[in-house]
């Protein structure tokens, strides 16, 4: 088109000049005077102020040139040199043309060359440009050496002129050297270098400031390096058309910032990359057509957002992406013409909202139009659409949305078959519709054509005719009747079986099904699309058959088969049967590919000091990607969550925990998930902590006889060990002294003065050591009571209770110690300590519980009795069952009788309790130990253990004890409960024998028999009983009335589980033998590892 038109214009302009030729010419023959200026001279020609003596074949200059001549043109004669003497005269003269003569240097016009201001050297024989020729000529401002023989641009070979437009057109320069041209910085605006035979562009040739329109057209230039044009910071158009370009370096245009106007047409470039467009940011024309571009960078237009016209026609393009022309919102003309496009993607034009212009003519993309309904979306300002020979068949209803403003559409030499109705009914403004076809399937769905065709004023520009039924071949759809649009058959084919969507793992086997049928016999043709591309060398597998026995219709089937799936196989697969009569396409089926999450980066164990930050790696691969999550402990309560600790960073695969603490220790899942399935691995946090203590050690003061306990509550990670001191010496341990719960509890039974003094607790582990000091202070006990005394005031002489308990365990070892050797050597039957304590809470004592591991497992307990480091007496483990508890604080503990927080602790463990009678068993009217339960309880407990257990607690403790039993025998009695008297003191000593029954601590029932759990039972019950030796306590009775009852309340503990009492049927008989009174107090300890008393008899003794 470019090139028509300018043609054309060269032969107006040249019919011109002969016109003008012809003018000047009869004017001269028939005019050879001029009014004003006398006669013209001859052979000469006068129009004006010019003298025309061209085409005369002159040798030299005419003598006697008039004077008032503006302009001289001695063009196309035989001049070799100029004489400057035959036009010292000529002191108007502006423009000199000596084209086509046989010059071989710039003249020297003397004087006159002052006042040039146009001179014309063209078509003649200068081979060099030398400054001191065109010095003279300070007023030049044109000048014109195309044609010649200039072989190279030498340094300063241009002098400082007024010089404004600079032609150097069609000679033979091969080499410019940098400031050829500088000193014309100031003045040229127009450079034209066309047509030589330049092949490199030295950096820094062109320092040209005021220069606006550079040519280099038609030269041998292949490559452009960065920052070629720097220097032409005016410039506005640059061509460098029919070179042989091939690379275009980053920043190649740099420094054309003004820059309108580029045009790089007929060369060899393949790319379209914004490295070579990075600077261009007032561009507005590009023009790229015939080259070899292939491929546009999604991110090309990044610096080109002013384009106004783009020509990319006659190019190798394939393919429009999604990105291809983003960027370009002001873009109005859009020419992609004969390229090969075969693939637009759905929203490729989506951001061309001013485009009014859009010509696609002889590419490929007739599935584009057939198929998909979103081509063209976003081009609301689109006037004129040019799709001229395309190998459109078929048209769909929704192929031209989104064209509201269409004006010009041009579907001419499409073969054009079928065209669903209200194709073009949405394009309200359209005034042009071209479309030449002769291959119509002139059916029923056709109908509608040719009255709107009519409707419309279309009839001039379309040319339909039909090719099926035979009927009606050849003849133009607008002669066919309305009842002639019939559907008596389908030859075009029309899908039956439908690809299904489809998963699979990587490495697998798939295959797409797809049929057809149609009834005419026109050879079929079988194609596959993925993501609306079409598939070349797939594996397909065709078939065909008849599915009528009259052979009516011919069914055809295609299979696509897919080996060893990999993910570059996912996509939406599509079939398309055509024949002669269109095409027919399937609905897409998707594919995806799978694969199983693999890691590859395993969270590993970690051991940190508390206060630093944890830091766990996990990643994983899989496709599609998995998704990475963390538990703690197999759920989602992060303690570091919720207190804003813990960070996860998505982009480096790790998960942070900050300011770590002792509730952080865990096990750490990382879960990566995706379609295919899930793994997880593990790592473990351990936090590690310096000693510290958990409570405030607390001074003691203690009553001499009773049992002192001292606590030091360890923290630290890992546990630290404890170890005691006594006045800054070793502690001298006798059989007096116990150690609990890992040496945190410190126990004098029997206390007297010589324990008074400082007591160290000492903690250490791997990152330090901690210590602080007890003091024990002993005071003496009051002088004793009588017994009737004691029982008035109970709350004030302790001793008598001492002496009671004394009285009870004399009593108990005298009689049944026959007992103890029989049961412990042949039945090996072991049996709990029952006690009742006169605290104000009615507790019980109650195990330590057991700790969960990060593993799920039970840890080993560090709870129970033994020596300290530097100790001699034995070891004596602790039980590992539970306790049921009334009433218990949050660690379990049972509140005791001395009034002393920290005794609260003691009743962890019944092993605290020296005294060898009931201490922590089930007390209950009756006996509700089974033997099987009791075989549990014996298990694991050594002959050793008794023995020592026996001497430990009885025979050398009674040693101390200088008590006699006589007084009191007379109201002792076998007894398997206690009385209940108000006003007596009521001591149960409990003796359970072979066939008494123990439940099952998982199926007790937390002492709920008749009520619920959250209801609050009172009990009356007014047995008490002292402990270790201390006074007697009992409740004060209200308004001191010594007849009253004090109320007892049964509450379960939820701080701590503990096992409740639940008896089943195989006991009946057992709660028909020993019924359970309403207001008896019943409490359940679970199995204990090891027998700590014998089996004794039960005494009630009455004071």
């Amino acid at each position: 088109m470019w090139m028509c038109v300018f043609s054309w214009r060269r032969v107006m302009a040249l019919l011109l000049l002969l016109l003008v030729s012809f003018v000047l010419g009869n004017k001269g023959s028939d005019h050879r005077v001029r009014r004003d200026h006398g006669p013209c001279p001859v052979p000469c020609r006068c129009l004006g102020d010019l003298l025309d003596c061209s085409r005369r074949k002159l040798v030299g200059i005419p003598d006697n040139l008039p004077t008032w001549l503006v302009q001289l043109d001695l063009s196309h004669n035989k001049l070799s040199s100029i004489k400057a003497s035959s036009m010292n005269h000529l002191h108007n003269l502006r423009e000199l043309r000596l084209n086509n003569n046989e010059l071989r240097i710039i003249p020297d016009l003397g004087p006159l060359s002052a006042n040039i201001t146009l001179f014309s050297l063209t078509n003649n024989k200068i081979e060099v440009i030398l400054p001191e020729h065109l010095k003279p000529y300070q007023a030049l401002e044109t000048l014109d050496l195309s044609n010649n023989l200039i072989t190279e641009l030498r340094t300063g070979s241009f002098p400082a002129l007024q010089l404004k437009y600079l032609y150097i057109n069609n000679n033979q320069i091969s080499t410019m050297q940098p400031g050829a041209f500088d000193n014309l910085s100031a003045t040229l605006q127009v450079l034209k270098l066309n047509k030589n035979r330049i092949t490199h562009i030295p950096s820094k040739m062109f320092k040209l400031s005021s220069l606006q329109h550079l040519e280099l057209n038609r030269n041998r230039i292949k490559e452009i390096l960065g920052l070629t044009f720097q220097g032409l910071d005016s410039l506005k158009s640059l061509r460098i058309q029919r070179n042989l370009i091939s690379r275009l370096m980053d920043g190649a245009f740099w420094g054309l910032s003004t820059m309108e106007v580029l045009q790089l047409d007929h060369n060899r470039l393949t790319e379209i990359t914004k490295g070579w467009l990075y600077g261009l940011l007032m561009l507005q024309k590009l023009h790229l057509s015939q080259n070899a571009i292939n491929k546009i960078s999604p991110d090309a237009w990044e610096f080109c957002q002013k384009l106004s016209e783009l020509d990319v026609s006659f190019n190798q393009l394939t393919r429009l992406e999604e990105s291809s022309f983003v960027g370009l919102g002001l873009l109005g003309g859009l020419y992609i013409g004969n390229n090969k496009i075969n693939f637009i993607a759905d929203g490729a034009f989506r951001g061309l909202s001013s485009l009014s212009i859009l010509d696609l003519k002889s590419n490929e993309i007739s599935w584009t139009i057939e198929d998909m309904n979103g081509t063209f979306s976003g081009l609301e300002k689109l006037k004129k659409l040019i799709l001229q020979d395309n190998r459109i068949t078929s048209i769909t209803r929704k192929a031209f949305s989104w064209l509201d403003a269409l004006e010009h559409l041009d579907l001419s030499d499409n073969a054009i078959t079928s065209m669903q109705i209200n194709t073009f009914s949405q394009m309200k403004n359209l005034r042009h519709l071209y479309l030449n076809t002769t291959s119509l399937l002139c059916d029923c769905q056709l109908k509608w054509l040719p009255k709107w065709l009519t409707e419309n004023n279309f009839q001039a520009f379309v040319n339909a005719s039909c090719s099926h039924p035979q009927i009606l071949k050849g003849k133009s759809v607008f002669t066919v009747s309305a009842e002639g649009f019939v559907c008596d058959d389908f030859p075009k084919p029309q899908i039956i079986v439908q690809p299904e969507t489809q998963s699979a793992i990587k490495g697998s086997n798939v295959s797409f099904i797809c049929s057809a049928a149609s009834s005419s016999e026109s050879p079929m043709t079988f194609a596959w699309k993925k993501d609306n591309e079409q598939l070349h060398d797939s594996e397909i597998e065709n078939d065909a058959h008849l599915r009528t026995q009259g052979g009516e219709v011919i069914e055809y089937t295609t299979i696509l088969r897919l080996r060893n799936v990999e993910f570059i196989n996912e996509g939406k697969y599509q079939c398309v049967i055509s024949n002669h009569f269109g095409p027919t396409y399937s609905v897409k089926a998707k594919l995806t590919v799978n694969m199983l999450p693999s890691f590859t980066k395993v969270p590993m164990d970690l051991t940190i000091r508390a206060g630093s930050t944890a830091r766990l790696e996990c990643a994983a691969v899989g496709h599609p990607t998995p998704q990475i999550a963390w538990q703690k402990n197999g759920g989602t309560d992060f303690p570091a969550a919720r207190e804003r600790r813990m960070h996860v960073m998505p982009e480096d695969d790790v998960f942070f925990i900050v300011n770590v603490k002792a509730e952080d220790i865990g096990v750490y899942s990382c879960t990566a998930q995706n379609s295919a399935g899930s793994i997880s691995a593990n790592a473990t946090l351990t936090v590690l902590e310096t000693p510290s203590f958990l409570r405030p050690l607390v001074d003691r003061i203690a009553s001499k006889g009773e049992t002192t306990v001292l606590q030091c509550i360890a923290g630290g990670s890992p546990a630290p060990k404890l170890n005691w001191t006594k006045d800054d010496s070793p502690l001298v341990v006798t059989e007096r002294h116990f150690f609990a719960a890992g040496n945190q509890h410190l126990i004098i039974v029997d206390t007297n003065i010589a324990d008074a003094g400082k007591y160290t607790c000492e903690m250490s582990n791997i990152l330090g050591t901690e210590r602080g000091n007890i003091h024990l202070s002993v005071v003496p006990n009051p002088t004793c009571d009588s017994p009737v005394n004691v029982i008035q005031n109970a709350e004030n002489d302790g001793w008598a209770t001492a002496g009671i308990v004394i009285i009870a365990v004399v009593c108990c070892v005298v009689g049944t110690s026959l007992v103890w050797v029989v049961i412990i050597y042949h039945t090996r039957r072991k049996n709990e300590d029952c006690s009742v304590t006169n605290t104000d809470e009615t507790n019980l004592p109650v195990d330590t519980p057991s700790y969960l591991s990060s593993q799920g497992t039970l840890a080993e307990r560090q709870d129970g009795y033994g020596l300290s480091e530097n100790g001699s007496h034995q070891f004596i483990t602790s039980s590992m069952s539970g306790y049921f508890l009334q009433q218990s604080d949050v660690h379990g503990a049972c509140h005791l009788d001395n009034r002393s927080e920290d005794d609260l602790d003691i009743g962890s463990d019944p092993l605290l309790f020296s005294y060898p009678g009931a201490s922590g068993s089930l007390h209950v009217r009756g006996n509700p130990y089974d033997p099987d339960a009791y075989e549990i309880f014996q298990s694991g407990y050594s002959m050793d253990h008794q023995f020592s257990n026996f001497n430990s607690y009885e025979s050398e403790y009674l040693k101390h004890k200088d008590i006699s039993l006589h007084a009191q025998q007379q109201n002792v009695c076998s007894h398997g409960g206690g009385h209940t008297m108000a006003g007596r003191f009521v001591g149960p000593v409990c003796n359970y024998k072979e066939g008494t029954v123990i439940k099952s601590h998982l199926e007790v029932d937390s002492l709920d028999l008749k009520q619920n759990q959250d209801q609050t039972i009172p009990v009356s019950y007014s047995t008490y009983l002292g402990t270790f030796g201390k006074p007697l306590w009992r409740p004060q009775l209200e308004n001191n009335s010594s007849n009253a009852q004090p109320t007892f309340y049964q509450t379960t503990s939820y701080t701590v589980p503990q096992p409740s009492l639940k008896l089943d049927s195989s006991n009946k008989e057992l709660q028909r033998a020993h019924p359970l009174d309403e207001n008896a107090i019943i409490f359940y300890k679970g199995t204990s590892d090891y027998q700590r008393t014998s089996d004794f008899q039960c005494y009630e003794m009455d004071t």
